[in-house]
Parts: C-alpha cells; sequence; structure tokens
C-alpha cells in the first residue's frame, strides 16, 4: 500500500495535504486528499499542539517551515519522513509537543526506524519534561525552569525530585540513577527541590497526578465566567494547581447546564453526572432542606465529589457558594475532594498485546505500535523477556509470576484508570487463552464512567506458526482444545474432544501436559484412537519461534508422551490428512 494510504489507514492522520505539482506522482486518487500551496498549509497550521508529518527531504521541509519557527513552546511537532518509509525523524516539538513520542508510534507502524538526536534517546535517559503524559499527568512550571532542569540532566548532574501522588513505578528505571529522591522526613529543604510531581501548585518543575475531584452545584444559567473563578479561587485557598484536577462532579440535573458544559470543554476536565437518589445516599457534613426541596437530595456538590472518589477520598474543602459580581451571574457552590490514587479513565488506555510465539519477527506491526504508546509493561516474566530488547528507558517493566493472571489483570486495570498507558502481554494472541478474557471481564465489572479505553491487539498464535513451519494442516474445519482442566471441568473437556473427533476437525491441543496433569493427553488420545486411525498424523510443535524449537511428527499411535510439556502444541489431523515428504497436508478437496 502507497505510503500515504498506509497513513490514512492506520488513522496516524486525519487530513492529507499536498502541493500542486506533486498529485502528478501519485498513481491513484485518495479519499479526502485537499490540494494546497505549502505557504498556505503552514499558514493555517502552524499552531502548539498540532502534529505536521511531512513526506520528502528534510533540507526541503527546513526550508519550508523556516519562516514560521519561533519556539519551542508555541511550534508544532514537526515530523519528517522518507518516501520509502525507511526512516521516521522528529524534527521540531520532540519532548513538549509528542513529536518524538508520536514518532515512535508512526516507526512501529511502518516498520521503520527512528532517528533522533535529543539528548535523552541518545544517552538512554528519563524524558524529564515529557514522560508523565504516559502516566496521565500534566505539566506545570515555568519553560525557563524546564530547559534548566533539561540541561542540568544532560550533564548528568543530581536532582532532586519529590513525589507525592501517583505512581513511583518509574522511580526504579535505570535511566533515574542521577536523581535523588526526597521523602518528607528528609532535611534536605523543600525549597532545594528540582522537580515535585504531586497536586500542590509549586512554581518549579512539576508534573501533576490527576487527584482532585470538584463537586459543583449552581444556579440555573450561572455563567462560565462565575464557575471558573469560584474554583480559582477554591484551588488557590488550598494551595492545589489546576494541572491536578481529575473531573467535575454534579446532580444529572445540570446535564444540559450551559456554563458547566462550556468550562468541561474547555479545560479538558471530564464531567461526570449523578441521580438525585444516589446523591441523597451519600453522607455530607452540610445537608440543606433548600437543596432537598429544589434537587431532590440535600448535597450536590459535596455528596457529588464524594461519590466520584469513592475509592479513596478525602474532603479537603467542604461546599463553598460564590455569588456573582457585576459583571457575572448566578451562584455556584464547590467542595474539593483529594484522591489518595489519581484517577482518570479517560486518559486511561489498556492495551491486550499479544506478543506472539516469541521471535521478535513475528510481533505484529499493531501490537509494537500499542507498546510504544504506553508507560507499562505487564506480563509473565518470560514474554516479557522476549520483548525487552524493544522497551524504551522510560517504559517500566512490571515483571509477574505464572498463575498470577487475575493479579495481574487488576493491576494493569487500576493503572489506565489512573490515567497511565498499559500494555498487558500474553504471549501467541491474547485473546486466545490469553489474558484478554479475564481483563474484559473486569473491565465490564467497572462503571462506565471508570472504564479506560481498552483494546485487544492480535498475535500470531503457536498454532498458527505450528502450522506454517508443518505445511498446511488447518486447509479444513479445525478447532482448539485446551487439555487444562484448572478453570474448565475435565468431564467438559471429554465432550469437546469427542464431538470434535466425530465432527472430524483437525484439532490443536493446548496445555497438553504439566508435572501436575500428567494424566490428561493419554486419556485424550485413548478418546480420539476411538474415532481416529492408530496412523493419524500428530505434530509435536515445542518452543516455536524460540531457540530451543523443535518439531516432530508422529502418530496417535506412537505419539511420545515423554516429549511433550506446557510448552507444546499439538497438531492432530482428520481423516484426510497426510505427511507426505515430511509436509503435513489436510486437503481442502480441490482434487478427485
Amino acid at each position: 500500500m502507497p505510503l500515504l494510504e498506509r497513513l490514512q489507514a492506520s488513522k496516524h492522520v486525519d487530513q492529507i495535504f499536498i502541493s500542486h505539482g506533486s498529485n502528478l506522482y501519485i498513481e491513484q486518487k485518495i479519499e479526502g486528499l485537499v490540494e494546497s500551496l505549502p505557504i498556505d498549509f503552514l499558514k493555517n497550521h502552524w499552531q502548539k499542539n498540532n502534529q505536521l508529518i511531512f513526506v520528502g527531504a528534510i533540507g526541503a521541509v527546513v526550508r519550508l517551515i523556516s519562516p514560521f519557527v519561533r519556539s519551542k513552546e508555541n511550534d508544532p511537532a514537526v515530523i519528517v519522513i522518507d518516501s520509502k518509509a525507511k526512516n521516521v525523524i522528529p524534527l521540531l516539538g520532540g519532548h513538549k509537543q509528542g513529536g518524538e513520542s508520536f514518532g515512535n508510534e508512526l516507526a512501529a507502524a511502518l516498520e521503520a526506524e527512528l532517528i533522533s538526536t535529543s539528548d535523552s534517546f541518545i544517552e538512554r535517559r528519563i524524558p524529564l519534561d515529557c514522560f508523565g503524559e504516559g502516566w496521565g499527568w500534566k505539566r506545570g512550571g515555568g519553560d525557563v525552569d524546564w530547559r534548566k532542569l533539561m540541561i542540568s540532566q544532560s550533564r548528568e548532574q543530581t536532582n532532586i525530585v519529590f513525589q507525592s501522588k501517583g505512581s513511583k513505578l518509574w522511580q526504579k528505571l535505570t535511566g533515574c540513577s542521577n536523581f535523588s529522591f526526597l521523602e518528607k522526613k528528609d532535611s534536605i529543604s523543600f525549597d532545594n527541590i528540582n522537580l515535585y510531581i504531586g497536586q500542590e501548585n509549586f512554581k518549579i518543575c512539576s508534573w501533576h497526578p490527576p487527584s482532585i475531584i470538584i463537586g459543583i452545584g449552581c444556579v440555573r444559567n450561572t455563567d462560565l465566567k462565575l464557575i471558573q473563578r469560584a474554583i480559582n479561587e477554591s484551588l488557590v485557598q488550598n494551595g492545589l494547581s489546576p494541572f491536578s484536577i481529575s473531573g467535575l462532579a454534579t446532580i444529572d440535573k445540570k446535564n444540559d447546564e450551559a456554563g458547566l458544559l462550556n468550562l468541561s470543554k474547555k479545560n479538558e476536565w471530564p464531567i461526570y453526572f449523578f441521580s438525585a437518589l444516589e446523591l441523597s445516599e451519600v453522607k455530607v457534613p452540610n445537608p440543606s432542606n433548600i437543596v432537598l426541596n429544589e434537587m431532590g437530595t440535600a448535597s450536590v456538590a459535596e455528596a457529588a465529589a464524594i461519590l466520584l472518589g469513592e475509592q479513596g477520598g478525602r474532603l479537603i474543602q467542604e461546599k463553598q457558594i460564590y455569588y456573582s459580581n457585576a459583571d457575572e451571574f448566578g451562584a455556584v457552590t464547590i467542595a474539593l475532594v483529594e484522591l489518595t490514587t489519581p484517577f482518570a479513565p479517560h486518559k486511561g488506555e489498556l492495551h491486550l498485546i499479544g506478543s506472539g510465539p516469541g521471535d521478535l519477527e513475528m510481533l505484529t506491526s499493531d501490537s509494537r505500535r500499542a507498546l510504544t504508546r504506553c508507560a507499562a509493561w505487564i506480563g509473565y516474566t518470560p514474554y516479557l523477556d522476549y520483548l525487552d530488547s524493544i522497551r524504551r528507558t522510560d517504559q517500566v517493566r512490571i515483571d509477574s509470576k505464572l498463575t498470577f493472571e487475575k493479579d495481574r489483570c487488576e493491576y494493569a486495570l487500576q493503572l489506565a484508570k489512573e490515567g497511565a498507558r498499559v500494555a498487558l502481554i500474553s504471549s501467541g494472541d491474547s485473546g486466545i487463552y490469553g489474558m484478554a478474557g479475564l481483563a474484559l471481564e473486569l473491565w465490564l465489572n467497572q462503571k462506565i464512567y471508570s472504564r479506560p479505553l481498552f483494546q485487544v491487539h492480535p498475535g500470531i498464535s503457536s498454532f498458527q506458526m505450528a502450522a506454517a513451519k508443518l505445511g498446511a494442516p488447518f486447509m479444513n474445519d479445525f478447532c482448539s482444545i485446551s487439555l487444562s482442566d484448572l478453570l474448565t471441568p475435565w468431564n467438559q473437556i471429554e465432550r469437546r474432544i469427542k464431538n470434535a473427533a466425530l465432527g472430524d476437525f483437525v484439532i490443536a491441543i493446548f496445555n497438553p501436559k504439566s508435572l501436575k496433569r500428567d494424566w490428561q493427553l493419554n486419556k485424550a488420545v485413548d478418546l480420539l484412537l476411538e474415532f481416529r486411525k492408530p496412523s493419524t498424523p500428530v505434530a509435536i510443535a515445542r518452543e516455536l519461534g524460540r531457540p530451543d524449537e523443535s518439531l516432530e511428527i508422529h502418530t496417535l499411535e506412537t505419539l511420545p508422551f515423554n516429549k511433550v510439556d506446557m510448552l507444546t502444541i499439538l497438531v492432530i489431523g482428520n481423516s484426510q490428512s497426510v505427511i507426505k515428504n515430511n509436509k503435513f497436508l489436510t486437503p481442502r478437496g480441490y482434487f478427485p
């Protein structure tokens, strides 16, 4: 597929512009293509928070954009890709505008190489000025202070970090070796901190996890200006940063309140609505009969904030009423709740990754792209080992033991609810005996407003790779059966084996034998022999895609049970399956 169409299909672009004359080199019309002079395109789209992809030579791009370049605070991210999509180069806005992160995603999707000359990329340091975005945090502090901090980091000077909120998993990364992490009990002066991570509004380099909920009640048609002023005054009074706001909470009768809706949109604060019945069940310090008569609940601001923060919230500002000034209209009530654990499911992402059989070449580009987005990778240790060579310095690895699947899923989901981008990794395809089902069950059990983005990324299953290595065993109807009776009763597994045999399916057997489950495979073979010939071909495929890979072909009658373990996939042919020239074939029926 041509490069422009690939970018469009992968949803990396929402608009494609092409200069007059360049369209001569496009063989077919691309839907949504806009012809424009480069100067006009840049005039209309040169603004911060935009990410511009140029296809062509770096020199030409530099000459095009040079009249527009002003500062790293105001320029967009600029990324250059060569016409063959071999290299992806973040040219401007690598950190502040997300160019390097976006470039990583592009490189993964296009199977290209990312070329970056930034200090953090070359020296494998934590990019302090942008790493928090992967955890769902917002950046605060002045540009001058951030510039000084990044220069200090590049000189390998020790920087003091204090963190009061948010996940501290990142502190264990090797790229943090030059940081000194300050605890409150330490004697070092708080004034000497170089980087602060928390909810308070210090005028230094800061990352702010979403830990403050704002409960709001207001008179009908209260204007945005008054609501914004009330929130600002509440935050200042409590020494809090507006970047720490998790969201707004109020009664559902306000779901058409223009001031609230515009405030939510303007500040990108999600707004959560609760019914009068839900709010009436919350114990609050300041119930009001007036509010009860008007709204059907004795509290809106306090009750809504407390209810949204039910996973661990503390009311730090009881309701305060703010009345309108001369140029404002209405009245608004504000209450604040502080969360122990950040809450930003609207930012969080839970990606279910199928890493394939083991070899990185078997990792799909879709899975690789998702991995580049994620701040945290969670999985069983051997699976993480297979992928570790492509893990960046700023990506946390969280190892888990076998049989701890539920704990693994719950932890991944919790991090995603906090606003983090998380990869939950299985081998093969996560939707085939992997983590996707359990993770989805847990996700569906969450309240709708607590659900982060949930996406399953397909991987290459071991039975698919076994088929490719063996020849063509699955050319007709087939099924897969796991012999593990840890979660599925054996009598049910037994029925499935019998029915598969009766239906003449080719069968892929997963989890055939372990140290504790050493009789099930023998029983399964006995069942199959009731319906199939002893000469039916059986392939033993072990550790596919890994250094100790092995393939052997036997029959139901001669299957060596001692060579089978949990790292093995068995492929059992049907009545038509044959072995010819050491190739496993199940004919489709093209020839008589």
